[in-house]
C-alpha cells in the first residue's frame, strides 16, 4: 500500500496492451478493489484526500495519460485500446469515433440516452457516467476508459477534490450533483452485459481500423511527433 504523497506506476491489467505486438488491442476489465488514478499533471496532495486514502488503504496510482483524477471500483467497467497509426491524427476525432461507437452498441442493449459532452465524456440527461482520457507518442495512441455501472457518487466525493479544471457542462456541480451510474438513470445491465456491450463496440472498431489502416501513409522514415491529449475531466 502506498502510504507516501507519491504515486506508483500504473499497472493495472490494461496496461499490458501497451506491449501488445497487435496493430489493434484492447482490454476489458471490472476492477478487483478500489483505486485512485492520477492523471499525468496531477499530484496526489491537490487531487487526493490523502488521510481518507491512507486509512481506507487506498493504492494510488499515475497514469501517462492527460485528464484528471478518477477512482474505480468493482461497480465500474474499465476499458482500454491500443491502435498503432502510419499518419498523424487528431485525438478529438478518435474520441469522437470511440464515444460514436459505444454508443451505438449501447442502444442495442436499451441504453438510447447516452450523449457526448464536454471533450470525451459521455453523458446521461447531463451527468457523466463515462470519463476517459488518451496518449499519442510516435504512431502508438492508448485511450482507456471508466463507466460507472452500479456505484455511488459518494465514494468519488470521498477520496477526490474538485477537479481544478472541468468541463463547460459541468458548471461547478460536486461530484455527487454531476456524476451517475447506469444503474441510477434506469439502466439495469450487469457487470458482464457491459462488458459484453463494449467489447462488440471496439469489435466494430477494430473491423473499420482493418479496413482504413493503410489509408494514409507518411513518407519513409518519418517519425510522428508526441502527442498528449488531455481531458478535462
Amino acid at each position: 500500500m502506498n502510504t507516501s504523497l507519491s504515486a506508483l506506476e500504473y499497472d493495472l491489467p490494461d496496461s499490458k496492451i501497451l506491449d501488445s505486438d497487435l496493430d489493434f488491442d484492447f482490454y476489458i476489465w471490472q476492477p478487483d478493489s478500489t483505486y485512485i488514478v492520477l492523471g499525468r499533471a496531477n499530484n496526489p496532495e491537490e487531487s487526493v484526500y490523502m488521510e481518507r486514502a491512507v486509512d481506507d488503504k487506498i493504492k494510488i496510482l499515475k497514469r501517462n495519460s492527460g485528464g484528471h483524477s478518477v477512482v474505480l471500483s468493482p461497480k465500474m467497467v474499465v476499458f482500454s485500446l491500443k491502435q498503432r497509426f502510419d499518419h498523424l491524427v487528431k485525438p478529438g476525432k478518435i474520441f469522437d469515433e470511440i464515444n460514436e461507437s459505444l454508443i451505438a452498441s449501447f442502444k442495442t442493449a436499451g441504453v438510447y440516452n447516452l450523449a457526448m459532452n464536454g471533450i470525451s465524456d459521455l453523458s446521461i440527461n447531463g451527468k457523466k457516467v463515462l470519463g476517459s482520457s488518451m496518449y499519442i507518442n510516435n504512431g502508438k495512441l492508448f485511450y482507456h476508459a471508466v463507466i460507472n455501472v452500479n456505484e455511488d457518487a459518494k465514494l468519488i466525493s470521498r477520496y477526490l477534490k474538485h477537479p481544478s479544471r472541468e468541463p463547460d457542462y459541468r458548471n461547478g456541480r460536486n461530484h455527487e450533483e454531476f456524476v451517475t451510474s447506469l444503474y441510477k438513470e434506469g439502466h439495469l445491465l450487469d457487470i458482464d452485459g457491459v462488458m459484453n456491450v463494449i467489447a462488440n463496440a471496439l469489435i466494430n472498431l477494430k473491423n473499420e481500423y482493418t479496413v482504413n489502416k493503410t489509408a494514409h501513409r507518411p513518407p519513409s522514415g518519418v517519425l510522428l511527433p508526441p502527442v498528449e491529449y488531455t481531458q478535462f475531466y
